[in-house]
């Protein structure tokens, strides 16, 4: 069973960086690709990150292209999604989750969490 937990969302001014976590209390986060997604109100969820369990190069999409790093501990089972130069459009509520393949596609995914926000202040 994957669960999986987001943190380090906040309030944050433009310009500043973040590193957002996602950590699964279950036993089998190294067997799982691990992404990240986030939806802003009103919009639809989109996909940010995403990295597989050993291929060391993970895709990225295109909103946050040149300004995020995906990365992976499998030893302590999180994932991590750093971005840089937040803006405001960057506001959202921030999510990961788990699946099988590495993909950009939603529906692949098996396994969400509950999200977090980030809020960036101009």
């Amino acid at each position: 069973q994957v669960q999986l937990v987001e943190s380090g969302g906040g309030l944050v001014q433009a310009g500043d960086s973040l590193t957002l976590s996602c950590e699964d209390s279950g036993r089998t986060f190294k067997a799982y690709t691990i992404g990240w997604f986030r939806q802003a109100p009103g919009k639809e969820r989109e996909f940010l990150a995403a990295i597989s369990t050993s291929d060391p190069s993970p895709l990225y999409g295109d909103s946050l292209k040149g300004r995020c790093i995906i990365s992976r501990d499998n030893a302590k089972n999180r994932a991590y999604l750093r971005v840089n130069s937040l803006k405001p459009e960057d506001t959202a509520v921030y999510y990961c989750a788990a699946g099988a393949f590495l993909a950009t596609v939603e529906r692949l995914y098996l396994y969400w969490g509950q999200g977090t926000q980030v809020t960036v202040s101009s």
